[in-house]
């Protein structure tokens, strides 16, 4: 049985990973950390085989360097911040805990990336939007910003800016637009539910153990 601790579990995306974690017949949920609920990551972090994170930007990168102190595997899907020094201390650590992070755990989600991944050599330009709820903080989102990366190293031009739009109503969205020499190519995911992320989530609590990299960053590498 994994024990699972959810950092951010006051927020809409941590009460779905409780949720799901409760539902899934191989974990159990070893506690709740958020401010809101006045409790401190150090509270559940001894009762964790692992830590899940979706907090802020501002937040999640001392979360992640507690949980390697601590020799707790953590699964990240805070975006906004930078993952060189996170890289970097979970390469140094002596605790033998793995990081993973991933923009975006909608298996959807890893699809259209890889289908624009694909499309970029043979219609380079590139136009990216994304459209999040209105408390999304970071702009682009991280999945923007990660599927620029992808298409770029396929030989993209991905033109900037991104565009980030964001409304009440939304949940996570984005499209990809190819334009060439009289044709346009549209790649397209629509997140509607919370949900659609937990399948993802799931498989790195499960797997992030096992990873042969102390630290990975996108969930096509547990596909």
């Amino acid at each position: 049985m994994i024990q699972v601790a959810v950092s951010g579990a006051a927020g809409r995306m941590g009460q779905a990973v409780c949720e799901a974690v409760e539902d899934a017949e191989d974990m159990e949920l070893a506690g709740r950390a958020d401010p809101a609920l006045d409790v401190p990551l150090a509270e559940v972090l001894d009762a964790a085989d692992v830590v899940v994170d979706f907090t802020t930007p501002d937040a999640a990168p001392g979360n992640v360097r507690d949980c390697l102190a601590a020799g707790v595997h953590a699964v990240v899907g805070t975006t906004g911040f930078e993952l060189g020094e996170l890289r970097r201390a979970a390469e140094d650590g002596e605790g033998g805990a793995n990081v993973f992070v991933a923009p975006n755990f909608a298996i959807g989600a890893v699809l259209m990336m890889e289908m624009a991944r694909h499309a970029a050599p043979h219609m380079p330009e590139c136009e990216i939007v994304e459209l999040h709820h209105e408390r999304k903080v970071d702009a682009p989102s991280g999945t923007a910003k990660r599927t620029a990366e992808i298409v770029r190293a396929a030989g993209g031009n991905v033109h900037e800016p991104i565009h980030s739009v964001r409304l009440p109503g939304l949940v996570a969205h984005q499209e990809v637009i190819f334009g060439g020499e009289g044709q346009t190519l549209s790649i397209r995911h629509d997140s509607t539910d919370r949900r659609s992320f937990m399948p993802g989530v799931l498989l790195a609590v499960r797997r992030v153990a096992e990873l042969p990299d102390p630290f990975t960053v996108g969930l096509e590498n547990l596909l």
